[in-house]
């Protein structure tokens, strides 16, 4: 049996012994939500490309797209507890981008831990939800301004019956008013300013100076 051989035999016994990812340097959970991201990203490019309601205008296209983004990092998707409101949920009103406030409801804040560091974040529904399809996450950071749209990104998180989700910013994503100014946008409020960076998820348009 020639050496070459017996090293092919050699791995592939490994692999059944232990499973082997198409890159062993990443992790499979990590390789999996990398392509998730991935996903996300192509979707949602193909749709301010294509869709008649995308925001990005027509002659704006070809400047504004693709989107930019942080590279994907999974040490950006951590878990979170959402400690709800409890009794009414409370009303508040939210500054936009047009400078009329816009009245949502506090469903509770997440609490989670990145980078160390332990971190929260009011989660919004509009006035008068009743059934609740997506919890809405705006937030800045130390990036805001620098590397990301100055008036803050969004999440949104689909609502779990345990209490249990997962923040990635990874998804974190501009708002509309970002690429056309007809559109009125929720700015976050002082609790959802963080004060550290989120280098992760899309980057201020490319046409965006300052």
């Amino acid at each position: 049996m020639s050496l070459q051989l017996r090293a092919i035999i050699v791995a592939a016994v490994a692999c059944i012994g232990v499973a082997c990812s198409s890159n062993p340097a990443i992790p499979d959970d990590d390789a999996s939500l990398i392509k998730e991201v991935e996903t996300y990203r192509a979707d949602r490019d193909r749709y301010m490309r294509e869709d008649a309601d995308s925001p990005i205008p027509a002659d704006k296209k070809t400047v504004l797209l693709p989107l930019p983004y942080y590279a994907p990092d999974p040490s950006f998707a951590v878990p979170a507890v959402l400690n709800v409101s409890s009794g009414t949920r409370p009303v508040m009103e939210v500054p936009t981008s047009k400078g009329v406030p816009r009245r949502v409801e506090l469903v509770g804040t997440l609490e989670f831990t990145l980078k160390g560091q332990k971190l929260a974040l009011g989660a919004f529904v509009e006035e008068g939800t009743r059934t609740i399809s997506s919890l809405f996450v705006p937030f800045a950071d130390t990036t805001t301004g620098e590397e990301t749209y100055p008036a803050g990104r969004y999440l949104d998180l689909h609502p779990t019956a345990t209490g249990i989700y997962t923040i990635d910013f990874n998804k974190a994503y501009n708002p509309f008013c970002a690429y056309n100014n007809s559109y009125e946008c929720p700015l976050p409020p002082p609790a959802n300013r963080l004060k550290v960076a989120i280098p992760a998820g899309e980057k201020k348009p490319a046409d965006h100076a300052g």
